[in-house]
Formats: structure tokens, C-alpha cells, sequence
């Protein structure tokens, strides 16, 4: 890696961005017009911005983070004016020479970087928690206490709705379902507090909604006698179960040393909390996993790296019998070199994988897979991948064949056949990164 760090594509630079508003703000800051002071060099980006007073914001990127400094108004991370920067950079809109930084720059970065290089395992309240072992203890069960009375009371109301009748919850409305969530999270388990509210959201969910509401009844009754039953369970299967009601499940597996390539990232939001999911491929053990980032009450979750971008570094690994998520375990630095795609197979071996990880975890939406020269064609029914041998083929879910990454996996194959990394499960296959026999280290991204 040079000095400057690795530098981003426009495309990579806004797969940074917190929300669509901001890559919109950025892109109208990507050109030289509002920029004056700017500079590079020791894997920093710096410049004045002009807003809206008499002073211009200085902006300050550490590439090699990415970490951001700005003197805007804004709370999100990056703001519009790193954004900026780092497409001014992306475009050769600025002297691609090194040169010093100015001192307020060079104050900020010499403070980040030595606060980064100073950080160790956190002191704070997990230090509290385990200097006292027996009251840990009994905290933890008191609240698998709360857990089993929420699990009991769950169970007599999926009994009550079976006696009654599937037909009697679309009449009965969605507070009664409300209701009984809010039980769940004073009994301390959020999973099934989850499980709950997504009951009470498919009675009115269109044609074929009994069907699906017998369907995961039947699902969240099973967590329900597992977690009854977790004491008698294999460990990786009660982990797996912990987790599922709402128990967070350590990071206390082997950390694990490689070049990680970005494959994809993206948010899921509701009104209480942002979930960012950023799916990892290490090049040299195959190893796939997954980072999740939390950002509460509308706010960005601060983890983010461009999809492409190929970091170096260790990641743990959580337990539980088919996790794949895991923590970084040291600061993850951008590298140059190429990073080709992970190794795919057919649609037949991806179903079968996804199979086998049900197995291990019954309550798995989606496992991540890799499918190797299929073509995206329109079928009957909607978009489906098919084998280029025309073997087999997945459909697409409904939220994939709906988003403009479709049309750009389209383009991209051109009738070719393509590799293709994302999500497949019950519902079908949501691709989320793509790649083309011509450019192999050019990672598409779908989302």
C-alpha cells in the first residue's frame, strides 16, 4: 500500500454514504468548484469546503480507517463533505502528489491515530460485569427466568390462536399481537419479541396468508420448546437457540488472519434501530463472514466499508452451531491486490448448502452463497438465476426483482453468463455483488 492508502472509485466512495440522502449531498460536492486548501498524503485526504458562513468546514479523511473529521453541523458519519472529498479524489480532482499537511489536519490525524494505536480491550462496563463472577451469575438467571415465563405465556397464545382458528387473526387486528410483544421484551427476550411482531404483520399480507401464519407459528413454537429444553441441547445448537430469543452469543472463537474482500453492505431500518450487514470473503482461507453495525433512534451505524475493497486484518468469530458473524479483531487496513471472487458452484449446491445449514439453525432466513455462471433470465413467475447448462435455477425474491441492482446484473451479463454472490433462502435468491468473466476483480455491487 502506498502512502495514500488504497484509492476508491466514485461507485466505492458512495457505498460509504449513511443514507441515499447524503450520497446525493456528496455527489453534488465531487467537483472542484467548492474545494480550495486541498491535499494528500500519509493516507490522508484534507481540504476547505465552502458552506453556508463566512468560514469554509474543514474536512480531514484518514484513508486508511476510513475515519472522518469535519467542522459541519451534521451528525452523520461520513457527512456530505468527506463524501466530497473522497469523490473529488476518486475523479483526479485534486494534485495527486504527496504533500505536508496543514496543521489543522495534521492535528487531527496525529490525535486519531494515536488514540487508534493506544486502544485496547474495553475497560468499561464488561470489565464491571466480570470483576463480580457470582453476581454475573445471577443476573443471568434472572433473566433466563423472565425468558421462560415469556416463553410459557408465548406458547398459550399460539394455543389460543390454533383453538380459535387461523381465520379469527385476521379479525382480531394487530394490537392483540402488539400486546403480546411487549411481553416478550419485558421478559427480556427481543428474538421472540421479533418473532411476534412479524406474526401479527401477515394476516394482512395478501392472498395465501394462513398458509404462511401456520407456517411460522410453527417456527417460532419450535424456539419456543428449544429454549425449554436448552439445558438438554448440544452446546452449538443452544447457542444457536440463546441467540434466537435474544441472548447475544460471544466473539470468543480463534481469531482469524486474512485479506478480507468486501462483497456487499447494506441496512435494514426500522423505527427503534438501523441494522448494517457487511459481508466479508477472506481470500486466502475462503471463509466467509458477516459484520453487523447498530445505529439507534435514526442515527448510521458507524461501521462502514466500500464493497470491492479488499482489508487486512483479523475477524473473531461468535459461537453457535451455523453463525457466521463475527468482530473485527484488530483495525482493519485497506490493501491493494487483486481479489478475485469467491468460488461458486451451481444453483443445485447452493440450495444444498443452504439445506445443510438449516440443519444446524431452523429459524436461518438466508445463507450467504456463491453462484457460479448463471444467467439472469426472465421466466413465467419473474427473474430467475439459471445455470448456464439450463440445469436449474433459483428464483428471485420479490424485493430483489424490484431494485435497480437487478437491471445491473442484466447489464452485466448481457445474456452471459456471470458469478453472482448473495443471499439464498426460502423466499428465493437475493444477489448482492456480481462479477463478469472480463473483469474478475471488479466487484459489482447489487444493492
Amino acid at each position: 500500500m502506498n502512502a495514500m492508502g488504497v484509492r476508491r472509485t466514485a461507485e466505492q466512495v458512495l457505498a460509504l454514504a449513511p443514507d441515499e440522502a447524503s450520497r446525493r449531498a456528496g455527489s453534488e460536492l465531487g467537483t472542484a468548484g467548492p474545494w480550495s486548501g486541498t491535499g494528500c498524503g500519509d493516507g490522508a485526504l484534507w481540504g476547505l469546503c465552502k458552506g453556508g458562513g463566512s468560514a469554509p468546514y474543514r474536512t480531514v479523511v484518514d484513508t486508511t480507517g476510513p475515519a472522518y473529521s469535519c467542522g459541519c453541523p451534521s451528525r452523520k458519519s461520513p457527512c456530505k463533505h468527506a463524501l466530497g472529498l473522497l469523490l473529488l479524489r476518486a475523479a483526479d480532482g485534486m494534485a495527486a502528489e504527496d504533500s505536508p499537511a496543514p496543521d489543522w489536519a495534521a492535528r487531527w490525524l496525529t490525535a486519531h491515530r494515536g488514540r487508534t494505536a493506544s486502544a485496547g480491550p474495553p475497560t468499561g462496563g464488561a470489565a464491571k460485569e466480570t470483576a463480580d463472577p457470582e453476581a454475573a451469575r445471577r443476573r443471568a438467571e434472572r433473566r433466563a427466568a423472565r425468558i421462560t415465563s415469556g416463553a410459557h405465556e408465548l406458547e398459550q397464545r399460539l394455543a389460543d390462536l390454533l383453538r380459535g382458528g387461523l381465520a379469527a387473526a385476521g379479525q382480531a387486528g394487530y394490537g392483540l399481537w402488539e400486546e403480546t410483544a411487549a411481553r416478550m421484551v419485558d421478559a427480556q427476550a427481543p428474538g421472540l419479541a421479533g418473532r411476534v411482531r412479524e406474526l401479527g404483520a401477515i394476516p394482512g399480507s395478501g392472498p395465501g396468508w394462513p398458509v404462511r401464519l401456520l407456517e411460522e407459528c410453527a417456527l417460532t413454537h419450535l424456539l419456543d420448546r428449544a429454549w425449554l429444553a436448552v439445558d438438554r441441547l448440544p452446546a452449538p445448537f443452544a447457542t444457536t437457540v440463546r441467540t434466537r430469543v435474544g441472548l447475544t452469543s460471544p466473539a470468543d472463537g480463534a481469531p482469524v488472519r486474512d485479506q478480507w474482500l468486501v462483497l456487499a453492505q447494506y441496512d435494514a431500518a426500522d423505527a427503534r434501530l438501523t441494522t448494517r450487514r457487511i459481508w466479508l470473503h477472506g481470500t486466502t482461507t475462503g471463509r466467509t463472514a458477516l459484520l453487523l453495525s447498530f445505529g439507534a433512534a435514526g442515527r448510521a451505524p458507524g461501521l462502514a466499508f466500500p464493497v470491492g475493497a479488499l482489508l487486512d486484518g483479523e475477524l473473531t468469530p461468535h459461537t453457535g452451531a451455523g453463525q457466521m458473524r463475527a468482530e473485527p479483531g484488530e483495525h482493519l487496513v485497506p490493501v491493494e491486490g487483486p481479489a478475485a471472487p469467491p468460488l461458486g458452484g451451481p444453483v443445485g449446491a447452493a440450495l444444498d448448502a443452504y439445506g445443510r445449514a438449516l440443519s444446524e439453525d431452523p429459524w436461518l432466513e438466508s445463507w450467504p452463497v456463491t453462484l457460479s455462471a448463471v444467467v439472469p433470465a426472465r421466466a413465467e413467475y419473474g427473474w430467475q438465476l439459471a445455470d448456464a447448462d439450463g440445469r436449474e435455477a433459483v428464483p428471485l425474491t420479490p424485493t430483489a426483482q424490484s431494485r435497480p441492482g437487478l437491471w445491473r446484473l442484466v447489464a452485466l451479463s448481457g445474456g452471459a453468463p456471470v458469478t453472482v454472490f448473495g443471499e439464498c433462502g426460502y423466499r428465493g435468491f437475493t444477489p448482492l455483488a456480481a462479477w463478469s468473466p472480463e473483469a474478475p476483480g471488479e466487484t459489482v455491487p447489487l444493492i
